[in-house]
């Protein structure tokens, strides 16, 4: 029972650490807090479900067009809403305000084209897992967790080793400096944004072929991903990650006691406690708690 909790929390938290690493890459540049990066992840699963299911277009090649026009998506939001607020000097409050209305407008306009019904994106007969360790794993769960690593890998080998990715970090440790050395900000923000909201939209898409789709997944998703980025260490790429991977095994472990309904209840508890005991995340970066 516990190794299969384990399993179970380790694909959740797969999907968290995306979702985390996604929304710590644009908070290290812009600093608020942008929650429409959970209806990013909404719309990478609906993509997919227009290019597979709608479209006919090969599975593969439905994933890497959902990831480009997810990432595409995260940069027009950019662009479209924030770009104009920072150019007027706009608080945080505000960014974060505007953040949550372009939320609620594509949340609401998916479900206008789609509308409200829960679809899927699995085909087929349902097949028996993998036994492994005492624990049983399908091929699609071992898909989300073998892509979802081989992303964050790939990510942290960008931002560690690229020029651009060095660049990104100069930018956010200080970006008054970072422009002085010829380093536009405005061009790192965009690539930010394309690059987490990438990963969002792989979140997105991993989960709708296990799980239904419906147009208020995002909502769930950008809490866990925020809780999970706060439980690292809010900025921290690794913590993000750590974050993510930490939530998903607390929370599974957590039901082998209590009813699974309190399963969201586990996630709000977690971040209590950090917040109170350890606000300075797992890797001991502290919280700028002057941020919104």
């Amino acid at each position: 029972m516990v190794k299969q909790l384990i399993v179970n929390g380790m694909i959740a938290g797969s999907i968290y650490a995306l979702i985390a690493i996604g929304f710590t890459v644009i908070y290290r540049t812009v600093r608020f807090f942008h929650l429409a990066h959970g209806v990013v992840y909404t719309a990478g699963a609906y993509l997919a479900y227009t290019f597979f299911i709608l479209l006919k277009v090969n599975l593969i090649l439905s994933f890497f067009i959902s990831v480009i026009f997810s990432s595409l998506l995260g940069v027009v939001i950019d662009r479209v809403v924030y770009y104009p607020l920072r150019k007027q000097n706009a608080s945080n409050l505000i960014f974060l305000l505007a953040s949550f209305g372009v939320f609620i407008f594509i949340q609401n306009l998916i479900q206008l084209i789609y509308g409200a019904q829960i679809l899927t994106i699995r085909t087929g007969p349902v097949k028996e897992g993998r036994h492994f360790l005492g624990a049983v794993i399908t091929d699609v769960q071992i898909t989300i967790l073998v892509v979802s690593l081989i992303c964050l890998v790939v990510l942290w080998f960008f931002i560690q080793r690229t020029k651009l990715g060095k660049a990104m970090r100069a930018v956010s440790d200080d970006p008054i400096a970072a422009n002085v050395l010829g380093i536009n900000p405005e061009k790192i923000i965009t690539v930010s944004f394309a690059i987490g909201s990438a990963m969002a939209g792989v979140a997105g898409i991993l989960i709708s072929f296990e799980t239904n789709i419906e147009p208020t997944m995002g909502f769930n998703a950008i809490l866990k991903g925020v809780i999970a980025s706060i439980v690292g260490g809010i900025g921290s790429i690794p913590g993000a990650v750590l974050g993510g991977f930490f939530l998903g095994l607390a929370e599974n472990l957590g039901v082998w006691k209590i009813q699974a309904g309190w399963k969201d209840a586990i996630a709000f508890v977690i971040l209590i406690i950090f917040l109170l005991i350890r606000p300075w995340g797992i890797l001991g970066i502290k919280i700028e708690k002057e941020r919104v």
